[in-house]
Formats: C-alpha cells, structure tokens, sequence
C-alpha cells in the first residue's frame, strides 16, 4: 500500500487473513478453493513484509562448508537452506528465541550458527566448519552416524528436528476426532479442516515449506469420490522424460487400481476396481522437488535422464485445485554425481550477484551450466 509504512501494511494484511479464514459456509467448491489460492498469496506477503522490518548486516553468502569426512550431504543441503531467504533471516535474527513453545534451549540453534558464519559481512571468502552442528544433529539422529547419507533423507531429518525444537504448539499427537470432517460437504471444506488440524499441532518457520496433497479416489462400481489429504515438505517425482513439466504431468496422471490394490470403498464396503489422482491443494511458499533415487522392493536405482527445467516461472497452477497460474522461480539445487553407493553432493544457489557453485570450493557458474543429469533436489520459491 503507498505511503503505509511496513507495519500498517503487515497488520492490514493481517486483518485481511483473519477474514478470510473466518468465513465458513461459503456455498460453491471453487469460491472456496479460490479463498484457499488468495490466503498463501497473502502469506507470501507477509514473508516479504516480514523481511522489510529488519536489515541485516549481511555479506556475499558465498563461503564455503569444511568437509569434515563425508559430510558433502549435509554441506549442500545446509548451502540450499542457507539461500531460502525467509528461513535465513528468521535464524540469523534469532527469531526462534521468541518463538518456540519450550523453554528449554534448542539444540540444533547451532544451525543458525552455521548460517552467521556463511552470511558474516566482516570475513569475506572463509570457510565455515559445521562440526559442531554436525555432532549435535548426529547425537539427534544417529542414523545419520559415520558413511555417506542421501541428501534429501538428510533435509527431511533437519526440517523435522528443527520443526520439533521451534513448534509455537504444544506437542501433541493425540488423534483428533472430527466428525464433521467425514461428512463434509465440500471438498474445499474437508481440506481446510485438515490443515486446520495440522497447524494445531504443528506451527513454525519450517511451515513456509509445507503444502498439501489431494489423493482422490474414484470407485468404478458405484462412481463414488473419495478425498484425502495429506502434508508434503517435498515431492519424489518419477522420471520418465526429459522435461520437469513431463515429470509433473506423470505424478499427477490418473492410475488404475485393481481391487487387490485398491483402498476399500466407503460407499461399496468392499476393494473395488478404481481411479486415483493426486493433485496439490495447498501450494507452499517453497517447493523441493525431484528426486533421482527410486526405491523397489529388493533394491534401489538412481535415474541418470537429463531432465531440463526452467529457472523462472514454474507455473504449478495446472496440478492444483483450479487452473490459474502459481509460479515459482528456482533459487537452489542439490546436485549428485556417482551411483548409489558411492558419490559426491555438491549445490548452486542463486543470490543478487548470480549463480553460484558450492564444491569442495566456492566459484561463480553461469545459469546455461546449471541444467545437467546431475540435478537431484530442486529448491523453487513463490
């Protein structure tokens, strides 16, 4: 708004989300669907209203991570995390301080110390060692213990634990019971109610790289719909082609399922032959995406297909709960080179200054050296 200052702006976009969330009884899908589209528009705002209240002191951001014995996973996740600016503020600020539902202090704030020391103003082009971060996560998780892990586990893992230590809910994983939820009129409604009961429990930073599938299910015997709906911080997408929108396309094709295979229909009471779709009801405010290692019963694979993606504008409109543009610009990528069982991570991040690329040393790259078979974790921001 012109002439409001940064204040006015986040309150009066405030006030506008209590609104919208407090409207019930909206009586067509789409007037409903489109009030969810407008509420992480408004979210996104005020992200960017929130990063206008306070200036960092920041430096270039391009400094490197010491391999401390095969911690390239971990280097590029953290180099990924490092360029989400909203995340990165919100650590360098110490934001958590305030936020965070347990008194007690948390342990893996040693990632914002991690963070301090690639974004320090004063000490250009050092290396920052993360053995500290490191020991206190392996401690935390102790899968993660002595040789080469995947990175993507690694970022699911660290989201979730620094999640935990900065929930502003109590936790509390009693089953809620929902009756209205089964007998919701609306499909716009049953999903509202779900993530309602998600943010109930689970409300943090680490939020901002939530989002919500819809798996619907179409019984053949009786044309029945069913609904669920669950929360993502990434999607696994199969890679068949050679574009990211072939692969997209794939993940959200209709599947048939045979009735050994098939979830019971409600209606039915029985395993009937059906059809499945997912689809993305609630686009996050980051998205990651891709993954290059596919899990059978006996054995894992990794995809070497080059797959080509844009750099701006990734519209995920045509997957979500109407068809209007939703576009994301790519801003980092976890990249893998070798097989299975042995290789190498390396990342590239965007920043005011360009591209660059974080290997064992940190050099600029240019955005035509970015697309290879190598890309492995996408990271794209609203």
């Amino acid at each position: 708004m012109p002439g409001a200052d940064g204040a006015n702006q986040e309150g009066s976009c405030k006030s506008l989300c209590r609104n919208l969330v407090s409207q019930n009884g909206l009586q067509r899908e789409t007037a409903d669907i489109s009030q969810s589209v407008l509420y992480t528009s408004l979210m996104g705002l005020l992200l960017v209203a929130d990063n206008e209240k306070v200036l960092l002191a920041l430096g270039s951001g391009r400094s490197g991570l010491r391999n401390i014995g095969n911690t390239c996973f971990l280097n590029a996740i953290v180099q990924c995390l490092s360029h989400t600016r909203g995340l990165r503020d919100y650590c360098l600020l110490k934001s958590y301080k305030h936020d965070k539902f347990s008194k007690e202090e948390p342990r893996l704030t040693e990632f914002s110390q991690v963070l301090s020391g690639l974004w320090n103003s004063k000490e250009e082009d050092t290396v920052v060692n993360p053995r500290q971060f490191y020991n206190i996560f392996r401690d935390t998780v102790p899968y993660f213990s002595g040789y080469q892990q995947d990175a993507q586990e690694f970022l699911r893992f660290l989201l979730e634990k620094l999640h935990t230590e900065i929930n502003r809910k109590p936790y509390n994983r009693r089953p809620l019971k929902d009756p209205e939820q089964k007998y919701a009129r609306f499909i716009s409604e049953e999903a509202a109610a779900t993530w309602k009961k998600h943010l109930d429990n689970d409300d943090s930073k680490i939020v901002l790289f939530s989002g919500q599938l819809r798996s619907s299910l179409h019984c053949s015997v009786c044309s029945h719909y069913s609904n669920t709906f669950d929360v993502f911080c990434d999607l696994s997408l199969p890679i068949p082609k050679v574009t990211l929108k072939e692969c997209l396309d794939l993940f959200s094709q209709e599947e048939r399922l045979d009735k050994e295979n098939s979830p019971m229909c409600e209606r039915c009471n029985r395993h009937t032959e059906s059809t499945k779709r997912l689809s993305i009801q609630r686009f996050p405010h980051v998205i990651v995406i891709l993954n290059r290692f596919t899990t059978s019963r006996w054995s894992i694979s990794k995809s070497t297909t080059y797959v080509s993606f844009p750099l701006t504008n990734l519209d995920l409109g045509p997957y979500g709960p109407i068809d209007c543009a939703v576009l994301y610009d790519l801003y980092a990528i976890c990249n893998h080179v070798g097989t299975v069982n042995m290789g190498h991570y390396t990342a590239c991040c965007s920043d005011e200054n360009g591209w660059c690329y974080y290997n064992d040393s940190v050099s600029a790259i240019s955005e035509t050296q970015l697309q290879t078979n190598q890309a492995y974790v996408l990271f794209y921001q609203r």
